[in-house]
């Protein structure tokens, strides 16, 4: 019963295309950026002629969670600065940030704070490109967003389980479905050919010690997400603090001294970050 619940909702989850969730420009994109002749000046046109979601790409690649505050003026300056991947992240999220406040108010609020974290946390750990640590961050809820509207049913139980047995929202999506949102964004990533890199992060953010190939990346989600609670910023589905895994300490070589730092710098940012809406 379990398998045939999943492969249920494993189809109608990827039936997500059907949505208003992508936008058409993110696939004129993707093929361009196949092309090895494409030159970003090319990418940046073809965005560019969707001006509201330029608009809403501009206004985040602004934003303090980037580190570029007010900087960037262009499309094309924001690939050459913050590379296709990021800029990927950025449009997937700013699609469906309309679906986000109507299914889970506060997720949206919640997402650009662990993005918002994660960059913290990168520069800490001393990782380059830490806006693609920032991109994993914001994307990392995606499942819980995606199940709120094709399964607008299970989405209910899940949170009448989160309230009747004082569980964390994940604790209960696999209660309710078998599985959490990290296996539904592992499909979704896949789906949507997001790098790997962020797709293991999405998918791997709750156990960051089963990440493969990118387990730096995971533990600075699972960190963010852990510290983005504990500030109670935002809203993931529940009011439960998570559970911080010693291993990915470990891992990114951070002390919990290190933390107290990174989340002072969280106070700092997280003002202007919650202006972020569109």
């Amino acid at each position: 019963m379990a398998e045939d619940l999943k492969t249920s909702v494993k189809g109608e989850i990827l039936s997500v295309k059907d949505l208003p969730t992508l936008p058409h420009v993110l696939e004129e994109v993707t093929k361009l950026v196949e092309d090895p002749d494409a030159s970003s000046d090319a990418i940046a046109k073809v965005i560019a002629t969707d001006q509201v979601l330029s608009a809403k790409v501009l206004k985040m690649v602004n934003s303090p969670i980037y580190g570029f505050p007010g900087r960037i003026s262009s499309i094309q300056h924001a690939l050459v600065l913050l590379g296709f991947n990021v800029i990927r992240g950025i449009i997937i999220s700013t699609s469906v940030f309309d679906m986000m406040e109507q299914n889970m108010k506060g997720l949206w609020e919640h997402s650009l704070g662990c993005a918002t974290a994660c960059n913290i946390i990168a520069r800490r750990a001393g990782f380059e490109d830490p806006e693609e640590y920032a991109v994993a961050g914001l994307l990392h809820d995606l499942g819980k967003v995606v199940t709120a509207v094709q399964l607008p049913d299970l989405h209910r139980t899940v949170l009448e389980t989160v309230k009747a047995k004082d569980l964390t929202y994940f604790q209960a999506e696999k209660d309710v479905m078998g599985f959490g949102h990290d296996r539904i964004n592992a499909w979704l990533a896949r789906h949507w050919g997001l790098p790997p890199n962020i797709r293991e992060a999405m998918a791997r953010h709750h156990a960051p010690q089963l990440a493969q190939f990118y387990k730096p990346m995971s533990c600075v989600v699972h960190i963010g997400n852990f510290l983005v609670r504990l500030f109670e910023f935002g809203n993931s589905g529940d009011d439960q603090t998570s559970y911080l895994r010693p291993e990915a300490l470990m891992e990114l070589k951070l002390k919990m001294s290190d933390l107290d730092r990174v989340m002072d710098e969280m106070a700092d940012q997280f003002l202007e970050v919650s202006d972020v809406t569109f």
